[in-house]
Order: C-alpha cells, then structure tokens, then sequence
C-alpha cells in the first residue's frame, strides 16, 4: 500500500489554520448563497443594495472575514499543494514570498472595495 504524504504537519498550526478556515468558509458561503441567490436573485441586486448590506457592520465584518479566511485558505492550500508536488529549495521560496504577497493584495483590495462600499471611507 502506497504511504501517504502531506506537506501539512498534523497538530501544526497551518494543519489547524487549514481546517478552521475550511469550516469558517462551508458556513459563510451557505449564508452568502442563500441571501444573494434564495432571498435575493442575483439578477435583482442592485450595487444600492450591496451599499446598505455593507453599511451594515455585522454583515461587513463578516464579509472581511470571509474575505481573510478565503486568502488564507486558498493560499495556503495552493502552496502546500506545490510542496506535496515536490517544490523544494529556491523555488519553495519563490513560490511562498509570490503567494504570500498575492494574498495580502487581494486582502488589502477586497478590504478597501468593502470599505467603500459600505460609505466607511
């Protein structure tokens, strides 16, 4: 039988991270679905709507953290993905300093898109 590997230490911290943001993300999706697709229809939203449900502080902290959440987990996912693959060395490097600073920008735009459209700036 083949042995399994996994670039995820289990116990460590990333292990945790991975699977706490995984949970974190099953929930606020199911409730983003089924506000903007089930109560609301997609077609339906206007951008007004979306200024108000961001004005809303629960419903933006949410946001930010679904936000934050979803960088992480897809980051971290990809990276260790890479690592089950074989990067090594240099490369490994690379590859987490870019994934790093890709996530960070997407968490620092999203921040400052929900920002703005909840009138907070």
């Amino acid at each position: 039988m083949a042995e399994r590997y996994s670039s995820f230490a289990p116990g460590g911290t990333a292990w945790l991270l991975q699977r706490i943001t995984a949970a974190f993300l099953v929930v606020t999706l199911a409730f983003h679905f089924f506000l903007l697709h089930f109560v609301n229809h997609a077609a339906d939203v206007t951008f007004l709507q979306t200024q108000a449900r961001m004005s809303d502080v629960g419903y933006f902290l949410t946001m930010v953290l679904f936000l934050i959440a979803a960088a992480f987990h897809g980051v971290n996912g990809v990276y260790n993905a890479l690592i089950n693959q074989g990067l090594k060395g240099t490369q490994k490097t690379v590859v987490l300093v870019v994934l790093t600073l890709a996530g960070i920008a997407l968490v620092v735009q999203g921040i400052w898109v929900a920002l703005a459209m909840g009138g907070w700036i």
